[in-house]
């Protein structure tokens, strides 16, 4: 019943957030062997979630599997989902989480090189914006069970949530409290419609609601794990570099999604007929 946006030129296409801000098109998928660079399937979707199509590419290639083939992916098609189709499927795959970075030890003291600023990935809050207070902007009491907003007001009794694996403390403010509130425009995302504020403060992450996520986690923090996802980078990266800058597939040219995966897929066959032909396939 919600109003819905579509391009009315192309309503295959979807928004693509990009390092150079949010534009219209589509996302290429490929599939890559990791000994020649050949890519074994190619996709091209109007979705700017690639988690969706981690599934799709995978079902795609398991003719060319093996019980020793292993897949890669990274942070971008990860979720618990996932996780949990590919292992019910008997797939072995590496894929990193959000937070694989922090956890390498080997990526130590990778904050000195973020020190500036990108003009192109300036993710600075715009001037004007109004800045809402966060859990860090009350004093919290975990032992007493007391929470203080920053207007002064106190919520008593703060209740243990549970919710996808995650434990927190909950507090609840009064209507009385926030309705004349000096700050309530600080405090609410939606004042005109909220009565009072809740705030939730972290305690734990028990892992229950996402084995999955955990047991790769634990895979891909191990010597092991992260020689095979090394291996992710210069498998596929120089394939789309090849198809970027040498065959110049900088953008689609075409309308729709039928005619945008044909595109793509006759670049990705220009790829492999290139490396077939270099290899010497065909002249013995």
């Amino acid at each position: 019943g919600a109003v819905r946006k579509s391009n009315v030129t192309d309503n295959d296409s979807a928004k693509m957030a990009t390092d150079k801000g949010v534009i219209q098109g589509y996302c290429g998928v490929a599939t890559v062997d990791a000994e020649h660079q050949v890519i074994v399937d190619a996709q091209a979707h109007g979705t700017g979630s690639e988690q969706a199509l981690l599934l799709p590419a995978v079902r795609a290639a398991q003719a060319h599997m093996s019980s020793d083939t292993v897949v890669t992916a990274d942070a971008g098609y990860h979720s618990e989902s996932n996780l949990k189709a590919l292992a019910e499927m008997g797939v072995n795959a590496v894929i990193a989480d959000n937070q694989r970075r922090q956890r390498d030890p080997r990526l130590v003291g990778q904050d000195k090189h973020r020190a500036g600023v990108d003009p192109l990935h300036d993710k600075t809050r715009k001037p004007g914006k109004t800045v809402l207070f966060g859990p860090e902007d009350f004093r919290h009491d975990a032992l007493r069970r007391c929470c203080t907003c920053p207007a002064g007001h106190t919520a008593q009794g703060g209740h243990e949530a549970q919710q996808r694996g995650y434990v927190s403390l909950r507090y609840r403010f009064q209507a009385a409290q926030c309705g004349p509130c000096a700050l309530r425009g600080q405090c609410l995302r939606k004042p005109e419609t909220t009565a009072a504020r809740q705030v939730a403060f972290f305690q734990a992450n028990t892992g229950s609601a996402h084995p999955y996520t955990q047991r790769m986690r634990t895979l891909i923090d191990s010597e092991a794990g992260r020689a095979l996802y090394d291996r992710r980078m210069g498998t596929v990266e120089p394939v789309f570099a090849n198809l970027r800058h040498n065959k110049g597939l900088r953008r689609f040219t075409l309308r729709g999604q039928t005619k945008v995966d044909a595109q793509f897929k006759l670049f990705c066959l220009v790829h492999n007929i290139e490396k077939l032909a270099k290899a010497g396939y065909g002249t013995g």
